[in-house]
């Protein structure tokens, strides 16, 4: 008896360690080390008191490594702002001077310093990155890396595809020789209007892009006559397959600039994060779960449940009182044209659906509206919303 007990103790702790959990993480952030308005502690304590499990402060060329004295912009928000760090943190931790035109200066503290401030092992992670931030012709060509190891410069390029495949290409060598988890996504698109569709469709090696991001000024639903990102998810998901490439995956992202003025024309924290399943929280098996499309993107919605086996992509949300759900199935057909990729293929209204995928179904992909309003949106009007990764037939 006792030695069936041991067995079946053994089998829960195994079953029990090897239990799937979701996290909440937001991969695009900045802070005072490039243009964000805040310090790195404030904002990390932000995301951690909200909810979230991890965090990457992604700021624009840099890690926040090195000494570096940060001149605080001459505003009343800026005032506040250091009299709330100094107020939360102390006079032992925050270092700070006046300079001769009677000037704050602060000196920020490295990720090194301040992260065992906050994480917890199970609890909080932070993910050390960088947004690469190039550009051609004047168009703004921006490319996060996630968990990256060493600064990457950017590596420029004769076009616009030129410069993502070669910052591409950096983020993946460094993978190579560091032996570290990390990957490159390409950030907001339409920002500037910069990067078409076209454009991205000759990468290798990239896996990710954002399809929704927090910021006021990245044209995430197109206009008249350019495409939103959703539609080039679409596209570029049909001709990858077509083409052999392993699927692309969407995420919802803050890009938060802003933590003093909450309103639509501010990027702020909170619009858009992922959701990620994995069995447990570090920087290696949250890349590993991403890569294998093992997580959701939302701006609110909540999923209890996604899954797809036997051909057949199912999904439960986690409902709130007095809110109704529109559960949209997208997808492509074999021999679609370019204005066929990215086709409704069903549409169910309540807080489960499932979708069997058919015998021209090239993938599936959920999309979840609620109509509960989204607090802070991008735009004005915008609901809270989730998008699952696209799944394509199994063979």
């Amino acid at each position: 008896m006792l030695h069936f007990l041991t067995i079946l103790f053994t089998i829960l702790i195994t079953i029990s360690a090897n239990a799937q959990q979701w996290y909440r993480g937001n991969l695009h952030t900045h802070s005072y080390w490039s243009d964000g308005d805040d310090f790195p502690e404030m904002i990390v304590d932000w995301y951690k008191t909200n909810g979230y499990d991890f965090i990457a402060l992604s700021d624009h060329n840099v890690l926040a490594e090195g000494e570096f004295w940060k001149l605080l912009p001459n505003t009343e928000e800026a005032r506040q702002g250091f009299e709330a760090y100094l107020d939360k943190f102390g006079k032992d931790w925050v270092v700070y001077q006046t300079n001769d035109k009677s000037r704050t200066e602060v000196k920020l503290k490295t990720l090194k310093e301040y992260r065992p401030k906050f994480e917890e092992t199970g609890k909080f992670l932070i993910i050390q990155s960088e947004e690469i931030t190039d550009g051609f012709e004047g168009k703004p060509i921006h490319m996060n890396a996630a968990n990256v190891q060493k600064l990457i410069a950017p590596a420029g390029g004769s076009s616009v595809t030129e410069v993502m495949q070669n910052n591409i290409n950096q983020v993946n060598k460094q993978r190579e020789q560091t032996g570290k988890p990390m990957f490159p996504h390409i950030n907001h698109p339409n920002f500037g209007w910069a990067i078409s569709v076209d454009d991205i469709l000759p990468l290798t090696g990239e896996r990710f892009f954002e399809v929704y991001n927090g910021h006021p000024l990245v044209n995430n639903y197109g206009d008249d006559t350019r495409l939103g990102t959703e539609a080039i998810w679409d596209i570029l998901i049909t001709n990858y397959l077509k083409e052999g490439k392993p699927l692309i995956y969407g995420l919802a992202v803050d890009d938060a600039h802003n933590y003093h003025n909450y309103d639509g024309e501010h990027s702020n924290p909170g619009r858009g994060w992922v959701m990620v399943q994995a069995n447990e929280l570090t920087t290696e098996t949250i890349i590993a779960a991403m890569e294998a499309g093992d997580f959701y993107s939302s701006t609110g919605v909540t999923l209890a449940s996604v899954s797809f086996e036997n051909q057949t992509l199912t999904l439960k949300v986690k409902p709130e009182n007095n809110v109704n759900y529109l559960i949209q199935f997208w997808g492509t057909k074999e021999g679609a044209n370019r204005e066929e990729m990215g086709e409704l293929l069903q549409e169910i209204s309540g807080n489960e659906a499932s979708y069997q995928l058919k015998n021209d179904d090239l993938y599936v992909r959920a999309k979840i509206i609620s109509d509960k309003p989204q607090l802070n949106p991008f735009q004005e009007g915008d609901t809270e919303m989730a998008w699952t990764q696209p799944v394509m037939p199994e063979e």
